[in-house]
């Protein structure tokens, strides 16, 4: 009876709720967190309308732009991993987004070569490659920046001197570099690199 009683009540609010006047989703006012959190977990097509995935490593495989020093160390590092990092976004205009790989070193995951992939007529092609390794390269608002670290006499491998960043953006038709900024690292207690806040 408890059970018969509890659903009727929830029926009855629900009666109530419906004749209430509202009409539906045209009433405005903030949408409920809830509501938010739905919308975000199924984005529209047209916020990735320019992405299509690549198989990052059988496009650097079969690139022969990639040198051969950097498809030798083009291999997994646990299982089926391999020790490249994949990124996506709008560089060069392009109908589909440019794709940006960094490929590390199993060992201690130093860069050895960064690469930026461009669609055309439906073909990724290379559009840039920096294989002065350690390197990285990454999407920053637009901007490609390519972080090249540096070494002074009797630094390991681990504790850099400090590093250079370059922004490069796509004009006529390739990537110019602009202005580089250069990060010089303090030692911590413990030896390990630390930022030199700037003056």
């Amino acid at each position: 009876m408890i059970a018969v009683g509890t659903a009727l009540a929830a029926l009855a609010l629900f009666l109530a709720a419906c004749g209430s006047g509202g009409t539906g989703a045209r009433d405005e006012g903030p949408a409920h967190a809830s509501a938010a959190a739905v919308a975000g977990a199924s984005p529209s097509t047209s916020a990735f309308g320019k992405f299509r995935r690549v198989d990052a490593v059988a496009l650097l495989k079969r690139d022969p732009q990639v040198s051969p020093a950097v498809k030798r160390e083009l291999k997994p590092c646990d299982g089926d991993d391999y020790q490249v990092d994949v990124s996506y976004g709008d560089l060069t205009d392009a109908p589909v987004d440019d794709v940006v790989i960094n490929v590390m070193t199993c060992a201690d995951w130093v860069g050895i070569g960064s690469y930026v992939y461009r669609d055309d007529n439906g073909v990724f092609k290379n559009v840039f490659k920096s294989e002065e390794s350690p390197v990285y390269a990454e999407i920053d608002r637009g901007t490609l920046s390519v972080t090249r670290q540096y070494y002074e006499q009797d630094d390991p491998i681990s504790s850099p001197s400090g590093d250079v960043v370059t922004p490069y953006t796509w004009k006529a038709g390739r990537f110019v570099p602009g202005k580089p900024t250069r990060n010089e690292y303090g030692k911590s207690a413990d030896g390990s690199p630390r930022p030199v806040p700037a003056t």
